[in-house]
């Protein structure tokens, strides 16, 4: 067997190979670009490296144009955590010298050592992985938006309650195209207390507003023209000024992210696994399209539900030493997906009697919300991958059999 390391760069990358006794075979020194990776290309074929029997191939990231090239065909590709290659480093060298070549020899060897101890990259679609880009972007997206929108909050509460009182009425406050506009038309409180009943009803309807127009102008023109502490005049120009600044920040995520939703929800329902996703209470097209980007569309990259478990950071971990034992949650994990089996375990709770009874009972011994929570995601993640295994829609009453059918089985 040959190994293969690569130490990757911005703008060139360091190759090492090895052989089983961990003799060097060859190092080379390539560019990021099309050149170098046909040398790198090149390097593996003069030593052995074919579509039947590729060479291994160890890096420390899992994404760019330099893996997408080397993943073609069956090659395994391994993604190692650069902590763990820094510890791996410590076996070749106790003087913690460093140099980008000795780390493409370090990752050549981890394979060459402990190729069972690692996991390829996952054999996923194209369709699959190009979901996983959507979806992520969006999250990402969404969580921009959320950041902005704090932002122009905390400014607003230093000087125009007024529109924080008005907004509050509505789902997502401020990121709504009502307040956008509103706030467009009046920046301050002084210029929202000379808001007429037209120019309110104009700008309800610039965004996009078709009911209850009238009146939502006369609850606004009431707030705006209540009694309000205010900031010098100067100041409180100034400070309108820097939250339209911010607000164009807030409407180009807002844009961004309906606009990714959008395109997620075109793509997803193309993939043969979304019928099975969507049938789980709780998991919408976006949800479920997060779901699937972190798992992946590979069958075989988890060789049981333990497995997936484990990787959501949903399953329990005992810590015991000497007489000490207790029992925790996993702090590695990946977090996206952790992130969306929190929000998908919260949706399940109003679209599954079973999952709610379930919830309660974990309350009912004892759990914190968090913990009884955590529990129905690990339950339902254990039932999500039964059903991709089996090629199965969700089915309630084998999910969550009543008591009654739980005696009737046991007896």
């Amino acid at each position: 067997m040959i190994y293969c390391g690569i130490d990757w760069a911005e703008r060139s990358h360091d190759v090492a190979m090895v052989d089983d006794t961990g003799q060097l075979l060859a190092k080379r020194h390539i560019t990021d670009d099309a050149a170098g990776y046909r040398l790198l290309l090149e390097l593996l074929a003069e030593h052995g490296d074919t579509e039947e029997s590729p060479i291994p191939v160890a890096i420390e990231t899992s994404r760019g144009l330099l893996v997408a090239v080397l993943r073609a065909g069956k090659r395994n590709m391994y993604a190692i955590n650069p902590m763990a290659a820094a510890r791996y480093r410590d076996r070749h060298s106790v003087s913690r010298k460093k140099s980008d070549p000795g780390d493409a020899l370090v990752l050549a060897n981890i394979l060459r050592t402990d190729i069972h101890a690692h996991r390829p990259l996952p054999n996923d679609s194209d369709l699959g992985r190009a979901i996983a880009v959507l979806a992520r972007a969006q999250q990402d997206s969404l969580w921009n938006r959320q950041q902005h929108a704090n932002q122009l909050r905390s400014l607003l509460r230093e000087y125009y309650p007024a529109a924080l009182d008005a907004f509050a009425a509505w789902a997502n406050g401020l990121c709504r195209p009502e307040a956008r506009e509103l706030l467009k038309a009046a920046p301050t409180p002084t210029r929202a207390a000379r808001l007429t009943r037209a120019q309110l009803q104009a700008a309800l309807k610039r965004a996009g507003r078709k009911r209850g127009i009238e009146a939502e102008a006369d609850r606004l023109r009431n707030v705006f023209h209540a009694e309000w502490a205010h900031q010098p005049p100067l100041i409180e120009e100034a400070l309108g000024k820097q939250m339209l600044a911010l607000l164009i920040q807030l409407e180009a995520a807002c844009t961004a992210t309906d606009q990714l939703a959008e395109y997620v929800e075109e793509t997803f329902p193309q993939h043969p696994d979304a019928e099975i996703l969507t049938s789980l209470p709780g998991l919408g097209i976006q949800l479920a399209a997060r779901i699937l980007a972190e798992i992946g569309d590979d069958h075989t990259r988890f060789a049981d539900a333990r497995g997936l478990k484990a990787y959501a950071g949903s399953s329990p971990v005992t810590r015991a030493s000497g007489k000490k034992s207790s029992i925790t949650r996993l702090w590695v994990k990946n977090d996206r997906l952790n992130h969306a089996g929190y929000l998908w375990a919260f949706a399940a709770l109003r679209h599954s009697p079973g999952a709610g009874a379930h919830y309660r009972r974990r309350r009912e011994h004892g759990d914190w919300h968090a913990a009884a929570q955590r529990n129905l995601f690990n339950r339902m993640i254990g039932q999500l991958y039964h059903c991709l295994q089996q090629r199965k829609l969700f089915d309630e009453h084998v999910a969550f059999p009543a008591p009654t059918e739980l005696a009737v089985t046991a007896a």
